[in-house]
């Protein structure tokens, strides 16, 4: 199997990608740390993978608070031994609007969400992997790290700077057991677009420009990320895998 024996912490595991990818490294014969806010949904993620016959523990974590995502770490470590993988997933879809008139209040609590919590969740993550040997990080951008588009200036923002650490923190690492890598999804079917109903013109947008023309399922984000974290992958480091349907090869 792909992760067997590995230990991955998965942040923003409650839903979407991060759900997809706790239950598939579970099959991969990973043992799971399923990290987010929801009580009821981390338990739910947690009773399939076990259903499975997997291994798989919650932490409830809020990735913005640096004591909770130590603590997350820690609680990893002591159940398993180890940390050898992370996929930083959290991230919420606002503020929408044009750049000026977004309240900086509402700009910097997705900063805090976007782009903060993966440096906070590397800052604990890369000294338990070291302990262990090594270790691999994927971190959740996506293609508006690339390009841009209108009403989403601050989404676009912190995934711009989300690739450019995480490129960072691949050089800082690359000769000390630490690989780090983003992907970059297109329009996925996830709650992190279900405020974009199929009508919505942002959605269309996105969608039209799909030369698949459809959006993506959140399996199909979750193997990409397991491949970064395997040992399929120990020559990637500093790469951005785009998942997007064929939207930025136009």
């Amino acid at each position: 199997m792909l992760l067997e024996n590995k230990v991955i912490i998965v942040t923003g595991a409650t839903s979407g990608i991060g759900s997809a990818t706790a239950v598939e490294a579970a099959r991969q014969g990973a043992r799971v740390v399923v990290a987010g806010r929801r009580v009821d949904k981390g338990e739910e993620v947690v009773g399939r993978i076990r259903a499975q016959g997997g291994q798989a523990l919650f932490v409830r974590t809020d990735v913005t608070r640096e004591a909770e995502v130590e603590a997350l770490v820690t609680r990893t470590v002591a159940e398993y031994g180890r940390l050898d993988g992370a996929f930083n997933n959290a991230g919420i879809p606002g503020p929408l609007g044009k750049l000026a008139d977004i309240p900086p209040a509402e700009y910097r609590q997705l900063m805090s969400v976007n782009l903060d919590s993966a440096l906070l969740c590397m800052r604990h993550e890369i000294p338990a992997m070291k302990k262990s040997g090594g270790g691999a990080i994927v971190n959740c951008a996506s293609i508006l790290s690339h390009v841009a588009g209108p009403t989403f200036g601050a989404y676009v923002s912190a995934k711009h700077a989300l690739l450019g650490m995480t490129k960072a923190a691949a050089l800082d690492y690359a000769t000390e057991g630490i690989r780090v890598n983003a992907v970059l999804p297109g329009p996925i079917e996830t709650e992190l677009w279900s405020h974009l109903e199929h009508g919505d013109p942002v959605f269309n947008a996105f969608i039209s420009g799909v030369p698949m023309q459809r959006s993506a399922r959140s399996e199909e984000v979750a193997r990409p990320v397991l491949f970064l974290l395997s040992d399929w992958a120990t020559y990637i480091t500093g790469t951005a895998l785009t998942i997007d349907g064929g939207y930025t090869a136009r």
